[in-house]
């Protein structure tokens, strides 16, 4: 059996716009999870996405009050870290994690260090960087979805969402672009316009 998982970060509602794009939820229509990398602001958007399918978020900067923002109350689909071993990979989910690294001391060795009972997972889902990155670092594929509204931190936008699909102990990651349409594979050659 695979298991497809929608990924999607930094959602920054009500800043960004008072709601998600609709292609958000055309896209992950038929996942079996979905996994939000933290900065999701208020927390009734996991609702609207738990419409869709079982929602796990990873708790962000954005949910304790970061630059004056209300913090959130404590919520059983939010969490610092999560892990779990599913179709036989160890996943991990996050908001923040040091990649791309920029050594000695900003690297994934050390976060991992920090968050020993996590071990060594195959894979980390992450957000905080707005920027889509899939990358393997030692054995751990990392993966950020990058922002669905704020991507590379330029004005709201339609921005980028991932999926992981996991079988058989493998993992298998991408990042799509939104578009107007729906969404289209992220061309990681091509040179973006993002609206500053």
């Amino acid at each position: 059996m695979t298991l497809r998982i929608g990924l999607i970060s930094d959602t920054h509602i009500p800043e960004a716009r008072p709601a998600l794009w609709p292609q958000i939820f055309d896209a992950f229509s038929g996942v079996d999870m979905i996994f939000h990398g933290g900065d999701i602001h208020e927390l009734w958007v996991l609702d609207e996405l738990e419409q869709v399918a079982p929602v796990y978020a990873a708790r962000g900067n954005g949910e304790d009050g970061s630059g004056g923002r209300p913090v959130q109350p404590d919520d059983p689909r939010v969490k610092p870290v999560w892990s779990w071993e599913l179709e036989g990979v160890n996943v991990v989910l996050t908001h923040h994690v040091p990649v791309p690294e920029y050594p000695p001391h900003y690297t994934l060795e050390g976060w991992l260090t920090r968050h020993s009972d996590v071990g060594v997972p195959d894979v980390i889902v992450s957000g905080d960087s707005h920027v889509e990155h899939i990358e393997t670092v030692g054995t751990t594929l990392c993966v950020n979805p990058g922002s669905a509204l704020y991507p590379h931190n330029y004005n709201t936008q339609l921005g980028t969402i991932g999926f992981l699909e996991l079988a058989d102990g493998t993992a298998n990651a991408s990042v799509w672009l939104l578009t107007a349409d729906g969404i289209e594979p992220f061309d990681w050659n091509a040179e973006l316009s993002w609206k500053r």
